[in-house]
Parts: C-alpha cells; structure tokens; sequence
C-alpha cells in the first residue's frame, strides 16, 4: 500500500478504533464518571476529525485497509452523519443523566453502538457485516434496559432482541447461499458476479432471505412494537435509535443494490412490506396524542416509505431520505419537550379543521408543483408515478382551514408558504441525484403504480378522517390499538421466549399482552 492509502486506511478505521477504546476504558478506568464523560467527548471530536479526513479523501484509486473493509460513498458520508450525532447525543447525555447511577455502563454502551455501526458502514464482506449488525443490536439492549425497574422497557428490549436472532439466522442464511454460488463472501466480489452472470435462484433465494432479515432489523409491521415501547429508555437512546440505528436497514440495502435490482421476487415482497407499513403505521400516528409516541410510529412510517423507495430502485432517493430523516428525529427528540410545550398552546387556542376544497385540491397544486420543478430543471430525477407519489404525500402541507381567521391575505400567505415548501422538498430531493453518492437508481415500473395505489390510500384515509370522523369512529379504535399487530405479535414471543426477568406476582398484570398493555404503552 502508499502511504495515501496508509493514512486514508488510517482515517478511515479511526472512528471504531476511537469507539472502541471509550467502551474499553468505560469498565477499567478509574477516572470520575466527569472525566470519562470528558474523554467521551474528546474521543467522540477525533473520530469526527477521522471520519471528515477520510471522508474528503475519499477518491476511485483509494484502498481499504483490508479484504473485509472497505468505504464507499454513502457509506463515508453516513460514518460522518453518524459520529456528529453520535457526539451531540453524547453531550445531551452528560447532562441528562446527571446525578444517575450507572453512566458508566451507559457510555461503554453507548461507544460500543458507534464503534459497530462505523464497521458496519466499512463492511465488505459478509462475516462484518452480519457480526457488526449483531453487535450493534446487543450493545443497544444495555441502553434500552439502563432502567432495569421499568416492565415496558425490559419487554421492548426482550422483543427486540427476539427480532434480531431471528435476522441474524436469516442474514447467516442468505450469506450462505450467496456464498456457495459466488465462492466468496466479498461483497464486492458479489457485485461483480452478478454483473458478469445475473442471479441463480441460490442469489434469488439470498435476496429474499436479506430482505426478511432487514424488515426485522428496522421494525417493519408486525415486528414494530419494541421501536414504540422503548419510549420508556432514556430520551438521548430514542434519539439515538430512532436517528441512526434503526436507519442502517436502509443503507444495507442500498450497499445491496447490485443484488436486488435482478431480484424481482424479492424486491416485490420488500415492497409490500414497506408500503403496508407506511400506510398503516400513518394512519395510527393520526389517533396518537403523545408527542413522544407520534414520532415513534412517524419512525416506523418512515422505514416504511425508505425500504419501499429501496424496492422500486428509487436508491438515490431513499438515500437522501436516510440522511433527512436522521437529522430531523435527532433534533426531534432531543428537543421534545419544547414541541410538548408548543403542542399545549396549540391545544389551548384551538386547530382548524381543513376544508374540503383544500383536501380536493391540494394534491393537484402539490403534484403540478412537484413536475414544475422537474421541468425547469430539464431532469427526469425520478419516474412519474413517483412524482405522483410525492405530490400526494406533500398535500397536507397546503390544506388551509375551513373557517380560517386574518381574512383572504392571511389564507393566501398560508397557501404561499405551503406551495414554497412543496418547491424546497422538489429540490432537496432532487439534489440526492447530484451528489457523488456513487448511486445508480434502477425504476420498477410496474411496482411503482402499487406504490401510487397505496400512497393514494393512504391520503384518502387522511381526508375522510379529517371531514368524516363519524363515520371512521370504528376505524379509529382499530388504528389507536394499532390494529392489534403487536399484541399477536407479543403473545407469540412470550410463548417462544417466555419472561424470567418480571416479579412473578406482578408479570402478568404489568406486561400481559393486550389493550391495556398498548394504551399503557402509548
């Protein structure tokens, strides 16, 4: 190697080796809990260093550090995205946990998700990869369970970690395959294979298995329950879940592009997935009052729409909304408690209901808005049905109220304003297809109009929700119980895995699966 790849291999591997050596020093220093968080932040201010340097040297010609690891594009980008949050979370941490027990095992913890999700981005290889997800999932377990007194808490964790063996067998199984017709474990080297050779049916059935393996990992309906209960962990572990762990489903597939632009079958049951999941998981965020849990099925929503945008070849896309969604949860939950104080004073004067004009004719501005950016950029950044799919999602942002205050100026202003989002959005999204991502999107046409059909759904539901209340109040229950997915989906991992960690006078009355265990829950 050059020395050019020595320092980038050097820069490159900086923020795991950082990482790893706050969750070495977490158990053995003597330092004060002060000081370690001090080293914390110094640790957490050279692996940001490393990922930018690495980040910015970045080039074709540049080598990895080994066999398994290697950087790409995206996955350099991300490694930055990661430690600037994984450093904020750190420093909202210190002084939110002050005064609390156990902050040492709280920042090796918290060290050790970062160290493994930096492996994770470098993966080339099938071993690091599936070995650097696990970790992450078992280092996330002690954070979610810091409050060890808390019954919802240990029953999220105690899901979860039920989610991941299973993904965890069903990556090992889609490596295997994958590996005994390629003959080897590179990722790199399955990419050039299906390239030269197109897919068997063992690579057909290794699409398959890795699409199954990421529904679990990013809590895709009916395995979501534990992403809505780990509301009961500390609020910088939510931020840190909800903005970057359970993003890395998207990036997996992403890094697996090659693969699953042959695979239709399983590119259509990664679709179904993802869009059941966005549709019904919007339509519960609309019963929901708790800010906190709002954000949490808006999580669950979004994994939705990301995995589908993954589904239709929309990668590009689906990349620039990894990037967006992270940085807006992470501002989100850190600073929940001012939205909880403005949604009061909202509650307090009162939100009026939309017209029924705006409903009608909101996604025809939102859409015309969406094709007018689309042709004065002369760019065909995505296919038309997904241009309709924007527009639609989009809509709500230019309802104007039915009986709105401050006279035509003022619903004028608003409409403006509404209309100047939609264009930003248009724009923002269209910048995923300019940046050196190292991305090629590959359209499926014929799945997208079942994406059209879903998101059109979906609207429908908000509309009549909004205008028709009565007659969806049957509705309503179903979709506050969540539709009762994650009470069947607890009562089969208590069978599975029955509880040994609850009081045995009290398991059944404080973590029983059922209505009162999910309105407790939200």
């Amino acid at each position: 190697m050059t020395i050019p790849d020595v320092l980038y291999s050097a820069c490159m591997l900086a923020p795991a080796v950082a990482m790893a050596a706050m969750a070495g020093m977490s158990r053995v220093s003597g330092m004060s809990t002060r000081g370690l968080w001090q080293l914390f932040q110094a640790l957490s201010l050279a692996a940001l260093a490393g990922s930018a340097l690495s980040l910015a040297m970045l080039a074709p010609g540049m080598h990895g550090a080994g066999a398994m690891v290697n950087a790409t594009p995206l996955g350099a980008v991300l490694a930055l995205l990661v430690q600037l949050l994984g450093s904020v979370i750190a420093a909202f941490s210190s002084r939110y946990l002050e005064g609390e027990a156990n902050q040492r095992r709280y920042m090796g913890a918290l060290a050790g998700v970062l160290a493994s999700v930096h492996l994770l981005l470098l993966a080339d290889h099938w071993l690091l990869l599936i070995a650097a997800w696990a970790a992450v999932g078992m280092a996330l377990q002690r954070l979610l369970c810091f409050y060890s007194d808390r019954p919802f808490a240990l029953l999220a964790a105690h899901k979860k970690r039920i989610a991941d063996r299973l993904a965890d067998g069903l990556l090992l199984g889609a490596m295997g395959l994958a590996w005994w017709d390629v003959g080897s474990g590179s990722l790199t080297a399955l990419s050039a294979h299906v390239a030269q050779q197109g897919l068997s049916l063992p690579l057909q059935a290794s699409a398959v298995l890795l699409v199954s393996a990421v529904a679990l990992r990013t809590a895709l309906l009916p395995a979501h329950g534990w992403l809505i209960q780990v509301m009961e962990a500390p609020t910088p572990v939510s931020a840190l879940l909800h903005a970057g762990v359970v993003n890395l489903g998207g990036f997996v597939l992403i890094r697996f592009a090659p693969l699953l632009d042959h695979a239709g079958p399983a590119r259509l049951l990664l679709l179904a997935f993802g869009l059941a999941t966005a549709v019904l998981a919007g339509m519960v965020m609309l019963t929901r009052i708790s800010i906190k849990v709002r954000l949490a099925w808006s999580t669950v929503a979004q994994m939705g729409f990301m995995l589908a945008e993954c589904a239709l070849g929309l990668y590009s896309l689906a990349a620039l909304h990894l990037i967006g969604h992270s940085l807006y949860k992470a501002h989100a939950f850190l600073s929940a408690s001012s939205v909880v104080r403005q949604t009061r004073l909202h509650a307090l004067h009162g939100e009026a209901s939309p017209s029924g004009a705006s409903l009608a004719v909101a996604p025809v501005l939102a859409t015309a808005a969406v094709f007018l950016v689309l042709a004065l950029a002369g760019l065909a950044a995505w296919p038309w049905w997904w241009s309709l799919v924007l527009g639609l999602a989009w809509a709500p942002l230019l309802w104007l109220p039915a009986a709105p205050t401050g006279g035509a100026a003022r619903t004028a202003a608003q409409l403006l304003f509404g209309l100047l989002a939609v264009l930003g959005l248009t724009v923002a999204a269209m910048a995923a297809h300019l940046l050196p991502l190292g991305l090629r999107d590959a359209p499926a046409g014929h799945l997208g109009v079942l994406a059209l059909a879903a998101m059109a759904a979906l609207y429908l539901c908000q509309a009549l929700l909004q205008k028709r209340a009565r007659l969806l109040s049957r509705w309503r229950r179903w979709s506050y119980a969540g539709f009762y997915l994650d009470e069947a989906y607890t009562r089969l991992v208590l069978q599975l895995w029955p509880v040994r960690w609850a009081p045995a006078s009290s398991s059944a009355a404080r973590i029983a699966p059922g209505p009162a265990a999910n309105k407790v829950s939200s």
